[in-house]
């Protein structure tokens, strides 16, 4: 399974972008495509339309939740990754993703990267 952060999706909306196109190769391929909890509350924060919350749900399914032991991850991650302003929301992605054991699609590798070693498979 592949999530998607909020910037991948975004752009995997809008056409003939190579996030577009990486999105429809997984889904012809069968590979399973899903958000989590944060990253869909962002996407929610739009601008965007309730057509394409319709779509993005259709194609996702429902997002995975942020679990208790997903904040005390996501609080490690952002302590030990220099508690940078405005980077809480990727520390709490990637904790979801981790928990999941799931690759995480993102336009910002450099935003998750320094969450590599813990075990987040980008996917770019």
């Amino acid at each position: 399974m592949i999530h998607l952060d909020t910037s991948f999706l975004i752009r995997s909306l809008l056409p003939g972008t190579p996030q577009g196109e990486a999105l429809d190769r997984w889904i012809a391929s069968g590979d399973a495509v899903g958000i989590s909890s944060v990253a869909w509350c962002e996407f929610m924060c739009g601008p965007v339309a309730a057509d394409g919350i319709a779509f993005a749900l259709t194609l996702l399914g429902s997002p995975v939740p942020f679990l208790p032991d997903d904040a005390a991850v996501a609080a490690t991650l952002f302590n030990e990754s220099g508690r940078r302003r405005g980077s809480l929301p990727d520390c709490m992605i990637a904790a979801v993703a981790r928990r999941a054991g799931v690759a995480l699609a993102t336009c910002n590798p450099d935003d998750f990267r320094r969450f590599a070693p813990p075990g987040i498979v980008l996917v770019t």
